[in-house]
This record gives structure tokens, C-alpha cells and sequence, in this order.
């Protein structure tokens, strides 16, 4: 490796010991770095990946679990935005089983509740929730549960 790759090599050791990456951001950092020399960006890849500093299956683990946690994504968002990074279905399919079901159940309940109240008195209510839900990444059954379970609350109507 030449001294230039050193110092992006370094400088990707350092981005991945403060948090999680995918080998698609990392090869983009290291193609502006690098000038885009798709064989010098994949030697310094390759060394990152051997290193332990770049790892799919963490960071689809840590993704999955953060969106839904945090963000209030549902599994088919997620699993989206995670193909979209060139992660392959199986270690999406390992990560979004990661998932504590119950937890993130009660996370899409308070993101469509919080929504309910935005809307308040809206006629189109429950069409506007279902959307609204399905484009956070939730699963049209659970959303029809949620809304049965709360139609009175929410004063649903079919």
C-alpha cells in the first residue's frame, strides 16, 4: 500500500471505530478519497473487511434495530433501505429477526397514534393513517389490527 492509501485507510479505521458502516459507504468515502481507482479502493476495502472494521452483518444488526427503535421504521422499510446498500437478503433476513417484535409493535402505535393527533378531525382519517404507516415501512395487517383495536378511541369510521 502506498502512502496515500495509508492515510485513507486510517482515516476509515478512525469513521468505523465511532460507529457502524456498510461496505457501500465506506467504498464511496474511499473512491473520493482515492479518485475513484477501483483497485486501490478495493485493496483498502479488503483490509478494512479482514480487520474487523467493516462488517455487513453488524451493521444491517445495528441499522434494523436503531430505525425501528429510534426512527419508528417498520421491517419492510428497513429492508429496503438495506437492499438499497447492496446487503444481501440473508443478513437483512438475520437482521430484521433481530427485532424485538413486542417492542417495535408499541413503537408503530405511538408513531400512528402521534399521527392521529396530528390530524385530529380529518374525514379521510384512517385512510390517511394507512398510508401513512405503510410509507413508514409498516405491514397493512398490522395497521388494520391497530386501527380495529383503537377504532373507538380514534373514532374511526369504515
Amino acid at each position: 500500500m502506498d502512502e496515500e492509501m495509508m492515510k485513507a485507510a486510517d482515516r476509515m479505521r478512525a469513521l468505523c471505530s465511532r460507529r457502524e458502516y456498510c461496505v457501500s459507504d465506506i467504498r464511496k468515502k474511499l473512491d473520493q478519497a482515492l479518485g475513484r481507482d477501483k483497485e486501490r479502493v478495493d485493496e483498502v476495502l479488503s483490509v478494512l473487511v479482514r480487520d474487523g472494521y467493516v462488517d455487513e452483518a453488524r451493521y444491517a444488526e445495528a441499522y434494523a434495530r436503531d430505525k425501528s427503535l429510534l426512527a419508528g421504521w417498520g421491517c419492510m422499510k428497513i429492508r429496503y433501505m438495506l437492499a438499497s446498500k447492496g446487503i444481501s437478503d440473508e443478513i437483512v433476513r438475520n437482521a430484521l429477526n433481530g427485532i424485538d417484535t413486542d417492542r417495535a409493535e408499541v413503537r408503530m402505535e405511538k408513531v400512528l397514534i402521534g399521527k392521529c393527533r396530528s390530524l385530529k378531525d380529518d374525514k379521510d382519517l384512517r385512510t390517511k393513517l394507512i398510508r401513512f404507516g405503510m410509507g413508514r415501512g409498516y405491514d397493512y395487517e398490522d395497521i388494520s389490527r391497530f386501527l380495529e383495536r383503537y377504532k373507538v378511541e380514534l373514532n374511526l369510521r369504515k
